[in-house]
């Protein structure tokens, strides 16, 4: 795509003042996207990252704070972007959290909170995202799932169930919009180095008396054949790829991306 394919669309991505969502940000506003940024994060870093997007790639970068486990905080942001925007063009949903316990240990409250996140607040984005896109007759949903949208592992029952509930969203969207120019898809990520992942390598380096290094090597090679955690700049471009023409006929799909996680 040239510098010049996403100039003057919109591009809203939950969850984007840091890992994969910022990821995603800068590969779409090198295509000349604007941006709206959602998140959490300390004020001043979060004017800075704006200054330095709007600097690096000549874009408009907007942000809203909305915490998107409340519906009627989706329902401002939404707002605040057709203020802003006119309306959004390219719709990310990236904004996850976890928590990890057995079933019958499972906190009620944890479970309401990632299904509110990881779930619910994709389908308000989604519905309120839509009527711009299908009067425009062009829109781009894509729905960060994750691998554990498509196989499960122990300890994980919300954020699974929220994962494959939201690859379930994104084939009902793409079938309700099968006849116009809006589509709709999820990435399947495997393990990416977040902050959601580097916590979950510190809990194993603490419990195994490992170092940091040895707790990544046995994270991945549990379940990551290729040994190597995607980045954040990989499914970047696989964003850009789902805006771009030739991904017209893409509708649907849960593409993983895993270094063969779902291969095996």
């Amino acid at each position: 795509m040239s510098a010049s394919t996403l100039r003057g669309k919109t591009a809203l991505i939950t969850g984007s003042t840091s890992g994969i969502g910022l990821g995603i940000a800068r590969s779409l506003a090198a295509e000349g996207a604007n941006l709206i940024l959602n998140g959490f994060g300390d004020a001043n870093e979060i004017a800075k990252i704006q200054a330095d997007l709007h600097t690096e790639f000549g874009v408009d970068v907007g942000y809203h704070g909305a915490d998107i486990s409340k519906a009627s905080e989706i329902v401002a942001m939404m707002s605040y972007a057709t203020a802003r925007a006119g309306g959004v063009d390219i719709l990310v949903n990236n904004a996850g959290i976890q928590h990890v316990a057995a079933i019958e240990d499972f906190p009620v409250e944890k479970w309401d909170a990632i299904i509110a996140i990881n779930l619910s607040s994709c389908f308000h984005t989604t519905r309120l995202a839509l009527p711009y896109m299908k009067e425009k007759n062009w829109g781009r949903i894509i729905n960060l799932a994750s691998v554990h949208g498509l196989v499960a592992s122990a300890q994980k029952s919300a954020y699974v169930a929220a994962k494959h509930g939201l690859i379930g969203l994104t084939k009902t969207t793409a079938l309700e919009t099968a006849q116009t120019g809006v589509t709709c898809n999820a990435i399947c990520p495997g393990w990416v180095l977040t902050p959601l992942v580097q916590k979950q390598v510190d809990a194993r380096a603490a419990k195994d008396n490992l170092s940091n290094e040895e707790a990544k090597k046995a994270l991945l090679a549990e379940k990551q054949p290729s040994g190597e955690f995607v980045t954040p700049e990989q499914l970047g471009a696989l964003a850009v790829f789902f805006c771009s023409d030739a991904a017209t006929q893409i509708r649907g799909v849960a593409w993983n991306m895993d270094g063969g996680w779902v291969a095996q």
